[in-house]
């Protein structure tokens, strides 16, 4: 009779622990750029339907606060603020406000448990949301931005700057809202801080600057939105000083990666508790 090694046998202890290395085995992880493109649309028709009646009221809003000022502002760069302001809160109004009451509500609803258990990179989660709710900001936006040049009669000539401003200045606002809804312990508190987030965007943004006191001008250089409100006003002059115009870009946008990275962290943090 032969003798043969256990190790050998379909149930030996070297075929159970082969079996046990591949069945550990696990499929690579989807990479950053398809995976944010998925969680992007699946947001986006996700959103769709709740969030198109609370744009309105950002653009409602920001119109309204245009009409009220147009009765103290006559012109000229206070005028630029006030517009280029009330254009830029309406991303803080969606990007910041109500993604921290999102990312507060999924937190606190364990739907944050949903995503983790997908194989997509937290960075992902964190630019698709913040992404799909930036991007309802686009009409809501440009409306205010061209009922505001007529109202105050400002040149419409420079308004394809939108283009750099409002996802420059979204993707600061929705890391911020993002980081602030992730790292609030109770959704309630998520709501209050991007409220007041809205509501410091509001006074620092749509008032000029040299009507504040050297205390709240400083509070307005820490607030993101400010560089996004900048390079909108800046435009609306004769003669535009465009090296001025991409130096707040450019710092709006470092603001951006920085707030963004934040919010994934704070993702990370919330997703492992």
């Amino acid at each position: 009779m032969s003798v043969v090694p256990a190790d050998v046998l379909p149930g030996g202890a070297l075929a159970v622990e082969e079996t046990a290395t591949r069945a550990a085995e696990l499929a690579p992880r989807a990479r950053l750029w398809p995976s944010l493109a998925a969680v992007y649309r699946a947001q986006l028709s996700r959103a769709r339907v709740a969030r198109i009646p609370l744009l309105f009221v950002a653009t409602f809003q920001s119109v309204g606060i245009m009409i009220l000022m147009r009765g103290v502002v006559d012109g000229g760069e206070e005028a630029q603020a006030v517009v280029a302001g009330s254009a830029v809160l309406v991303v803080a109004f969606v990007a910041l406000n109500l993604l921290a009451q999102y990312f507060g509500q999924l937190r606190a609803g364990g739907g944050l448990d949903h995503y983790a258990t997908l194989p997509v990179p937290p960075a992902a989660v964190v630019l698709g949301a913040a992404g799909a709710y930036a991007s309802f900001t686009v009409p809501g936006t440009v409306v205010t931005a061209v009922f505001g040049c007529v109202l105050f009669g400002l040149p419409l000539a420079h308004l394809w700057v939108l283009i750099a401003v409002i996802p420059l200045a979204g993707a600061a606002l929705a890391g911020l809202g993002a980081a602030l809804g992730l790292l609030a312990p109770r959704p309630e508190l998520a709501t209050l801080l991007g409220q007041l987030g809205m509501s410091a965007a509001l006074l620092l943004g749509v008032l000029p600057a040299d009507r504040m006191p050297e205390v709240v001008r400083l509070a307005r250089d820490l607030l993101p939105s400010t560089y996004g409100v900048e390079a909108f006003a800046r435009t609306f002059g004769p003669d535009p000083d465009w090296a001025f115009v991409l130096g707040d870009l450019a710092v709006c946008g470092l603001v951006g990666v920085v707030s963004l990275a934040v919010a994934t962290w704070a993702y990370r943090r919330a997703a492992v508790r």
